[in-house]
């Protein structure tokens, strides 16, 4: 059987560690739908009861509600016992009077505004405020979050403010986090970061993040942290409508989908225990994080991660023309 990834792994050249399954904390930010206070404690608590204790975050996620909402889940837990990313390059702002929320995804959310700020004062700034909604003192990783239209800012004052951090060890590791594989990969190229989070890239059902990113990060010693692993949900459940990239799947990524689904039942794989382990086919992935909306999603993701994968699996999607054959896949055991 291939088992699944177990134990810490280092985030490139710096000293955090992680576990190779981590919490993303959109839904508790009410990406959607949603989520009622006590049941996003649950989730939060649920993980750490898992072994899943990286937690991912961001200002943007719920206009600062998530950041809020996982603070007050983790509050009197000794800071040493789970790791923390956030993410810089939204400011959050009071919404003016009469001013109408962009939601962006996300409902029933603080009365705030996101602001485009990558100069060295709005990323401090953004990192400080995000601090005082975690109620911690630090962070483990900081990313620099959906930067991939505003490049002339990243390189004259993004990266250098983030560098900086690192330098006076405010923070323990930087990178970036998108889901453009090809930004990402230009920007590991030029700039020592530590890690990037790839979100629907490198997947089941997509893997242009093999063609662009992933090489490079085995050349630089950078590691990748792969989200999106369900592809907006679409892996998660394949019938119409599903989402894809935050959209309704295109009927012909809905069908490549299903195929996988088939393969993957007549092996008594779920289809998201594979797409859960897919990615660590390439050394350089050093975790996974997937959200959950309540604490039985976080609980399932968890037994899932687990789930017995037969000798075979990987190379039958290949025959099926599913994946290429030259991707690296998941070792049998």
């Amino acid at each position: 059987m291939s088992r699944p990834p177990h134990g810490p792994r280092r985030l490139g050249r710096s000293d955090v560690t992680v576990p190779p399954l981590g919490l993303g904390c959109a839904p508790l930010g009410n990406l959607y739908r949603a989520v009622p206070e006590a049941r996003a404690r649950a989730v939060v608590r649920t993980a750490l009861a898992t072994g899943a204790h990286y937690f991912d975050t961001a200002p943007h996620y719920g206009v600062g509600l998530s950041e809020e909402r996982l603070g007050r889940a983790l509050r009197g837990l000794d800071r040493a016992g789970y790791v923390l990313s956030t993410k810089v390059g939204r400011r959050l702002r009071p919404l003016a009077p009469g001013e109408r929320p962009s939601d962006e995804g996300f409902v029933a959310t603080p009365a705030r505004a996101r602001v485009r700020d990558l100069t060295r004062a709005g990323i401090r700034a953004t990192l400080e405020a995000s601090l005082t909604r975690l109620g911690v003192r630090a962070v483990d990783v900081v990313y620099l979050h959906d930067v991939e239209h505003h490049l002339r800012e990243v390189y004259e004052t993004g990266y250098p403010a983030l560098a900086e951090l690192r330098a006076e060890g405010t923070v323990r590791a930087i990178g970036f986090g998108m889901n453009h594989s090809g930004v990402l990969a230009r920007l590991v190229a030029d700039l020592d970061v530590d890690v990037v989070l790839c979100a629907g890239r490198w997947t089941l059902l997509e893997q242009t993040a093999a063609r662009d990113l992933l090489p490079v990060c085995a050349r630089r010693g950078t590691s990748v942290v792969v989200g999106g692993v369900y592809n907006s949900g679409l892996l998660a459940d394949p019938t119409p409508g599903a989402p894809y990239d935050y959209a309704p799947a295109p009927p012909a990524v809905l069908d490549r989908a299903r195929r996988l689904a088939a393969v993957c039942a007549a092996f008594d794989v779920p289809l998201k225990a594979a797409a859960l382990r897919f990615p660590f086919g390439h050394p350089a992935v050093a975790a996974a994080v997937v959200g959950a909306a309540s604490p039985d999603e976080a609980a399932e993701n968890a037994a899932l991660f687990r789930h017995p994968v037969p000798p075979g699996l990987w190379r039958a999607l290949v025959a099926h023309g599913l994946l290429a054959p030259d991707l690296p896949l998941p070792p049998d055991a």
